[in-house]
C-alpha cells in the first residue's frame, strides 16, 4: 500500500544531528525515517518540514535556510530514490518511475519575521506547505495555551480568544495566490476558526487528531473536522501517544495502532473518508511506537482491514486523499 505523510520532522532531527558532529545521511539512519525504512513501507510521497524551534535561536530564518540547504544536499546524493517535488507534474513523473517524492514544508511560520517577501523566497525555494504557528507566539498568530512551569508544566488549554494577526490574515492571501498549502496543525482554535473566515481553498491539518476521541488542543475538534471535510481538505493521523488517547499523568504515553483506528472510524463518522490522511510525525515524536518507523505502515493497513475499512477507504487515507489535494493546490 503506498504511502503519502503529511508530515515528518526527519531533516531537523538530522540537522541538530550533524550540529552535534553525527553526521547521519537520509539514505540509512537509526532515526523513525531513512530512505532504506521508506522503501520497506512502500512510500510514494513524504512532507520534510524545516522545524525551527523559536526559543531555541535568534536567527530563525536563517536556521531554516540551513536545514534547507540539508535537504537538497541529501535529495542530491540521493537522487535516484528521492526527488524533491515542487508541482503536481512533479509527483506524477516520480510515482510513475518508481522514485519517492520529497516535499518541503516548514513548521513554524515565525521564520518569515512576518515578511511576505520572505514567504515567497520560501516557496520559491520548493516549501509547498507551511503551519502558520509551532508552540510560540509569533506576528502570525498564537498556538493553543501552553502552562509552561509549574506542577501543570506541560498541559495545554484551547485559545478561542485570540485570532490571526493582520499580518497573519495577510499570508492566507499570498500563501492561496501562490499555491503554497495552508496547515493549521498547532495553530489555537480561534486562529483555526480566521483560516475559515478567510480562504477560499482546501487546506491541511497536517499532524491532528480528533479531540473526541483524545482531548488535547492539539487536536480538531468534531465541528472543524466536519467544516475541513466541507472545504475538501484533509488531516493527516498522528502518531504521537499524547494526541491518540487521554492519559494520567502517571502513565507513560505509548502510540498504539488500535488508537489510530479509533480516531480514524470516528474522522470517517464525522467528515467522511474523504478527509483522513496520514501525518505521523515521525523523528518529532518520542515515546514507545508499535509503529516504531516507516517500515512498519503496512501493519496499519492491515490493521485497518480487520477494522472494517474497505480497500477503497485505506488507499485513501493512505495517499489517494493527500494526492486529490496537492493536485488541485499545486
Amino acid at each position: 500500500m503506498k504511502v503519502a505523510d503529511m508530515h515528518c520532522d526527519t531533516i531537523a532531527e538530522l540537522y541538530q544531528r550533524r550540529k552535534q558532529g553525527k553526521e547521519e545521511k537520509l539514505a540509512s539512519n537509526g532515526l523513525h525515517l531513512d530512505l532504506d525504512k521508506m522503501e520497506a513501507g512502500d512510500y510514494g510521497l513524504q512532507n520534510f518540514a524545516l522545524f525551527v524551534h523559536l526559543a531555541g535561536t535568534d536567527r530563525p530564518f536563517e536556521q531554516a535556510m540551513e536545514m534547507a540547504d540539508l535537504f537538497y544536499q541529501e535529495m542530491e546524493a540521493n537522487k535516484d530514490r528521492i526527488r524533491a517535488v515542487s508541482t503536481w507534474a512533479d509527483i506524477e513523473k516520480n510515482w510513475r518511475e518508481g522514485r519517492i517524492s520529497a516535499l518541503l514544508t516548514v513548521e513554524e511560520g515565525g521564520v518569515c519575521l512576518g515578511k511576505l517577501e520572505l514567504l515567497r523566497d520560501f516557496y520559491r525555494l520548493g516549501v509547498r506547505m507551511m503551519t502558520l504557528t509551532w508552540n510560540f507566539e509569533n506576528e502570525l498568530g498564537f498556538p493553543n495555551r501552553i502552562i509552561w512551569e509549574g506542577p501543570e508544566a506541560g498541559r495545554v488549554e484551547p485559545d478561542t480568544e485570540h485570532g490571526l494577526t493582520e499580518r497573519g490574515v495577510a499570508f492566507l492571501g499570498e500563501m492561496e495566490r501562490l499555491g503554497m498549502i495552508i496547515d493549521i496543525s498547532h495553530l489555537n482554535d480561534a486562529g483555526i476558526q480566521d483560516v475559515f473566515r478567510h480562504t477560499r481553498k482546501p487546506f491541511v491539518a497536517s499532524h491532528s487528531n480528533a479531540r473526541a476521541v483524545a482531548s488535547h488542543p492539539r487536536n480538531l475538534t468534531d465541528e472543524m473536522i466536519r467544516r475541513l471535510a466541507e472545504r475538501g481538505g484533509v488531516m493527516g493521523i498522528n502518531f504521537c501517544g499524547a494526541f491518540l488517547r487521554d492519559w494520567d499523568r502517571e502513565e507513560d504515553e505509548v502510540s498504539l495502532i488500535d488508537d489510530m483506528i479509533r480516531h480514524m472510524k470516528h474522522i470517517r463518522n464525522v467528515g467522511g473518508i474523504e478527509c483522513i490522511g496520514l501525518g505521523s510525525d515521525f523523528d518529532g515524536i518520542g515515546g514507545k511506537l508499535e509503529l516504531e518507523n516507516g517500515s512498519a505502515l503496512p501493519r496499519l493497513a492491515e490493521a485497518m482491514e480487520k477494522a472494517g475499512f474497505t480497500a477503497s477507504e485505506i488507499e485513501s487515507a493512505f495517499y489517494r486523499n493527500v494526492l486529490n489535494l496537492y493536485r488541485e493546490i499545486l
